[in-house]
């Protein structure tokens, strides 16, 4: 399993998570042709600056927007991060940067010829953000007009990272609690203490701590991407690192290096070509519920990161007939993945046995056939294939399109396939 681990020790901030992340890929050219598919954003609104750095003797990347007017200082500027707490009511320019609306930055990305995903995680993204400011001021999210949402630099932080993440398969992702910082900061409402009001907000249910001197260590962008991003929270889990590198921030203080650290990583040992990992199987038996209703609770469990659901016939007590129903996921998503299964099913407990899986790597292809395009699943020992595997949704999308059985399309797919 692929892992991506972010190390939160001195905080994150947009900029920080952008600048972590470009350690992993090949190429800046991969954030700049992503960005330029937002063609509603023009370019002269801004100019981005991707340069190697060092913070407290830790080398790594600073990521920076600079805006017209606004001159680029290295990443020390007024010892603080770009982003600022936002005015909701428009009059709070922070840089100069433009101001727009909710529905503004919804219409630019939504506009865009950004991936699906991207554009879902990116329109998510600024909807919990301008709920977390309308909380924060009192007025309705399309109300919300303000820098925070509106300004350049917040955009590109927030589609910039999910373009990233794209790039990188959408690997699970997983964090260490986050340094919040301590003291106050200068905003446009005046003096408020760290974390700042729509940072607070959206750091609710995370784990956090304070540690270091006095400053905002985790600004709202940081927060936001951190919390949607993470699948769970806790110190780096066993695998090998593959890619890693260092996020810059803005500020240079003697205690700690203001960076972010992000691992690539293989998660589970290898040994003979084979993966070995550390998973949770939680299970609980159930003899009085429609076996019908199994299935939406199942199609809940995946959606919220289940590795596998399945249920199994048993007999309990006096030869009852009941189904012992199955869910096996990472660690970090079973206390999650075990309520849902109470929530949704009659179950009043929730087993879970810690299990080691010894499984095969794998790869997905795009594979050009006669009769179309179609990923195909290729198994592997170590590097070596073992066996390839078309897609069943494009089995069948391809059926539908040609007019043919799915035995049929899946004999010639396979006939293709043959070396």
């Amino acid at each position: 399993m692929r892992t991506l681990y972010l190390d939160c020790f001195a905080g994150a901030a947009g900029d920080m998570i952008v600048g972590a992340l470009l350690n992993l890929v090949p190429s800046p050219s991969v954030l700049r042709d992503g960005l330029k598919k937002v063609t509603a954003l023009a370019p002269e609104e801004y100019e981005l600056v991707i340069e190697e750095g060092v913070k407290n003797g830790i080398a790594g990347i600073n990521f920076d927007v600079i805006l017209p007017g606004t001159p680029h200082d290295g990443g020390e500027g007024d010892g603080g991060h770009r982003e600022q707490e936002p005015a909701h009511d428009g009059h709070g320019h922070g840089h100069g940067h433009v101001h727009r609306h909710l529905a503004d930055v919804e219409a630019l990305i939504a506009g865009s010829g950004l991936s699906d995903r991207v554009k879902r995680e990116a329109l998510r993204a600024f909807s919990l953000l301008a709920q977390a400011e309308a909380r924060v001021h009192g007025v309705r999210p399309d109300q919300v007009h303000f820098h925070e949402v509106g300004a350049v630099d917040s955009i590109i932080d927030i589609v910039g990272t999910f373009i990233l993440m794209d790039f990188l398969g959408w690997p699970r992702v997983i964090s260490s609690p986050i340094n919040t910082g301590s003291g106050t900061v200068r905003c446009a409402h005046g003096v408020l203490p760290v974390p700042a009001p729509a940072t607070e907000v959206l750091l609710h249910g995370l784990p956090v701590f304070a540690e270091g001197d006095p400053m905002e260590r985790t600004t709202p962008t940081g927060a936001l991407l951190i919390g949607m991003l993470a699948d769970g929270f806790g110190p780096i889990p066993p695998g090998r690192i593959t890619a890693s590198g260092f996020g810059l921030g803005n500020r240079t203080t003697p205690d700690m290096p203001n960076v972010l650290r992000a691992l690539l990583m293989e998660s589970g040992a290898e040994d003979d070509g084979l993966v070995r990992e550390r998973l949770a199987l939680l299970e609980c038996n159930i003899d009085d519920m429609n076996p019908q209703d199994f299935e939406p609770v199942s199609e809940k469990l995946f959606h919220d990161g289940a590795l596998d659901v399945w249920t199994e016939p048993i007999y309990m007590k006096k030869n009852r007939p009941a189904v012992r129903f199955c869910c096996l996921a990472a660690p970090e998503q079973a206390k999650g993945l075990s309520l849902t299964m109470l929530r949704e099913t009659t179950s009043q407990g929730v087993r879970r046995i810690d299990v080691t899986r010894e499984r095969l790597n794998w790869r997905i292809d795009r594979v050009s056939t006669m009769l179309g395009e179609l990923n195909v699943k290729t198994a592997l020992i170590g590097d070596t294939p073992l066996r390839r595997t078309p897609e069943y949704e494009d089995l069948k999308r391809l059926a539908i399109q040609h007019g043919l059985p799915i035995t049929e399309i899946r004999r010639r797919i396979a006939g293709e396939m043959q070396p």
